[in-house]
């Protein structure tokens, strides 16, 4: 029987996920999910996040891929580096099996100079920062005949992109320009409730490509969802 007046034990939870910038004490029991557990195990093989632990980021990747399913279109990624999040997506989704295109677009190399904004510039971004990677990518993605790599600067490779309808849409390219693009080229091929999955979005260092998306959705009147991933989502009307 509590005493009256007696203060009350403070109860402190658990911390259940504390990565990748993202600490919580709410469920992620997503990450024992079999299927999830597979998919990322590939996705980290390809050694695309390096030493990072990206389990929620991944998942949300994932559940966007899933969720295209349901809807008219090929798949894209804008900014692969050694396609972590397509490979899980792959597995994810089990792409391989799939009547439709994966599209994988990226230099393979980082970012190229002339597609870097002014204001990151002046911020410190610079060209290059990944290793050249694409006969790599090539290996990790021949076993998928529905998988397209495209090689080069955005937004001189998007008329590479054949598919008429979109259903699942990444992009994660680390700078403004190539990204605000692809989301301008794509925009329209978007399918009645593809997501787009924006990688950068909330993150430190990334606020110009979060002004640029800002912008972007409110000129088509609709929002970005902010995650706590540092990710960004939008979801096409």
């Amino acid at each position: 029987m509590e005493i009256e007046g007696q203060a009350k034990k403070k109860i402190v939870p658990n911390v259940t996920y504390n990565r990748d910038g993202l600490a919580t004490i709410h469920n992620c029991d997503f990450m024992q999910d079999p299927r999830f557990a597979e998919a990322y195990a590939l996705g980290k093989a390809t050694g695309s996040w390096g030493s990072a632990d990206t389990h929620w980021r991944t998942y949300i990747v994932c559940w966007a891929a899933q969720r295209g399913l349901a809807y008219e279109g090929d798949f894209i990624e804008c900014g692969v580096n050694r396609g972590g999040y397509a490979r899980a997506v792959i597995a994810y989704t089990q792409f391989a099996q799939l009547p439709r295109k994966f599209y994988l677009l990226d230099t393979y190399a980082g970012l190229v100079d002339e597609y870097i904004s002014e204001e990151e510039r002046a911020h410190g971004l610079q060209a290059g920062g990944y290793a050249e990677c694409f006969d790599v990518v090539q290996k990790t993605f021949a076993p998928f005949a529905n998988v397209v790599l495209v090689r080069g600067a955005i937004p001189e490779t998007l008329p590479n992109i054949k598919s008429e309808k979109v259903a699942f849409l990444s992009i994660d390219m680390n700078c403004t320009p190539p990204e605000i693009a692809a989301a301008n080229y794509l925009w329209d091929r978007l399918s009645s409730g593809a997501v787009v999955v924006l990688d950068d979005y909330g993150w430190p260092g990334h606020i110009h490509q979060k002004q640029a998306f800002d912008q972007f959705a409110l000129e088509r009147k609709v929002q970005v969802l902010a995650l706590p991933t540092g990710q960004g989502l939008i979801i096409k009307p």
